[in-house]
């Protein structure tokens, strides 16, 4: 079985994936006129204004759902890997995915705006699926994406969080008083797959509480959550880094020459670089991919721009931030391996030794600085950051069941796809973990091609919506949304709206 996903991983994420969201992220970041640099004012106020009704979430709980899903186990394990495999120079391609990649958002978010609607119990729907049948006109198109993303955010990319959770409280727990000498010797491997057996059921249980609640439950709680812990966390790479001021020069450098080739220990590397760069910046912020427009359709505004000006936020904080505080602390520590490109050869630097490359990293990273509490530390910030993450995916999951079902009321289908993702949480806790990512990563390229593909082709409605907000905006106005004064078709949702107005 391994064989076979690795496989179909393999041709999934070819390099041609890799040219065409950096393609697309420059294609739009050039039609754009660069709006997230010209536009980041705008996005921070935004960010923290908004409104709300019992359709819709507001635009910072909007966001706060789309950063659950984006802010997860790739901010901290992803990153690890990046460097493992593509050394620290995967980190400056990361940022230039997570630049470019804020347009991207900017576009997908705003089509889901745009071709937002609502359900069989009033609240709004939206995102790839539905825009790529109202602008495209091709309903199997959309019922393709709409099934990739329930099989993927319902079954393939829970497992990866939930792995993570567990293997971080393992790391955290190693010598203590709480599990004992927990080496997968003295108490032996079953003893170690039971625990992790039973944190899945734990993490399945209270996964429970929360999708059974519903979006709104979901919006509150990520609202409190996701602010919190990414501070918490920013805050800690910031005190190591102080800790460790004399090694940032140095940590910077070897960045910029590792990013390029010109670092002699990496010069063999840029391709690497490039390439797990920019596969996990994908994974870790997801622009394009197609998940964040299923949490920005949520949101009520005025103006589908404004959710468009958030989520391209979101993408900053997610890569530029926290993916940024991950690197940091496991660079400025020196608790890294990096492998070399020969199959075979030993790792080109070797500061850990026996820890897989992951979360352990970024746990051995502030654990060698902050010693007593980093490692459990890292271990909490991990759970909350792939919770709120599941917890996403299952939204996502949600909606495009929703698309499937017509936005009619099934109750046997939403039970039986809550069933399914707290199961796969169970499983993938304890299954092995290079499965667990080759499924994650089957589930994020899937999306990815097909909502790249389909904004490539759909752009326009955006970037009118785009001009038409920021004339608005230098008329004094607060900007209204009118479909038909854009020459904007199928934007149902809008249209009834203005007339409902009148």
């Amino acid at each position: 079985m391994e064989a076979t996903v690795h496989f179909i991983n393999s041709i999934i994420w070819s390099k041609a994936l890799i040219f065409v969201c950096l393609g697309a992220g420059l294609f739009f970041s050039l039609r754009t006129r660069f709006m997230q640099i010209r536009g980041f004012l705008e996005m921070c106020r935004l960010t923290v204004k908004g409104e709300k009704s019992d359709a819709g979430v507001s635009s910072f709980q909007a966001l706060a759902m789309s950063m659950a899903g984006r802010m997860g186990i790739g901010n901290i394990a992803g990153v690890a890997t990046a460097i493992a495999f593509g050394g620290p120079g995967a980190i400056f391609w990361m940022w230039v995915m997570g630049f470019l990649g804020a347009s991207t958002s900017y576009v997908e978010c705003t089509l889901a705006q745009i071709y937002k609607t609502k359900d069989a119990e009033g609240r709004y729907r939206g995102g790839p699926a539905y825009y790529i049948e109202k602008a495209m006109g091709l309903k199997w198109y959309a019922l393709a994406f709409a099934i990739a993303t329930i099989i993927a955010a319902g079954f393939l990319m829970p497992g990866v969080q939930a792995n993570a959770i567990a293997d971080s409280i393992i790391n955290a727990c190693r010598g203590t008083a709480l599990c004992g000498p927990l080496d997968g010797q003295t108490l032996g491997m079953e003893s170690v797959q039971a625990l992790k057996l039973g944190i899945g059921i734990v993490v399945g249980l209270l996964l429970g509480v929360v999708i059974f609640g519903g979006v709104k439950r979901i919006a509150n709680f990520a609202e409190v959550v996701v602010p919190f812990m990414a501070a918490a966390f920013i805050l800690t790479a910031i005190v190591i880094m102080v800790i460790n001021y004399d090694r940032v020069p140095e940590m910077f450098g070897i960045i910029f020459k590792s990013a390029f080739g010109t670092h002699a220990a990496f010069g063999a590397m840029m391709g690497l670089a490039v390439e797990w760069g920019i596969k996990r910046g994908i994974y870790a912020n997801e622009a394009g991919q197609g998940s964040g427009p299923h949490a920005a359709a949520a949101s009520e505004v005025s103006h589908p721009a404004k959710q468009g000006y958030v989520q391209a936020f979101a993408i900053y904080f997610d890569t530029m931030m926290v993916c940024t505080a991950t690197a940091f602390l496991i660079l400025a520590s020196g608790t890294y391996n990096v492998y070399s490109p020969v199959e075979g050869a030993p790792p080109l630097f070797q500061g850990l030794a026996g820890i897989p490359e992951g979360a352990g990293y970024a746990q051995a990273g502030v654990e060698a600085v902050l010693p007593g509490w980093g490692s459990a530390f890292v271990s909490i910030a991990i759970f909350f950051f792939a919770f709120t993450t599941i917890m996403a995916y299952y939204y996502m999951a949600e909606t495009n069941l929703s698309y499937v079902n017509h936005n009619r009321k099934r109750p046997l289908t939403v039970l039986v796809l809550r069933l399914g993702i707290i199961g796969m949480v169970v499983f993938g806790a304890f299954h092995n973990a290079t499965l667990a990512w080759a499924l994650g990563d089957i589930g994020v390229g899937l999306m990815a091609w097909l909502n790249i593909i389909a904004i490539l082709i759909i752009q326009k409605p955006a970037m009118l919506a785009l001009r038409d907000y920021e004339r608005q905006k230098k008329l004094g106005l607060d900007p209204v949304f009118d479909p038909d004064a854009l020459g904007i078709k199928n934007a149902d949702f809008w249209r009834q709206r203005k007339q409902e107005s009148v």
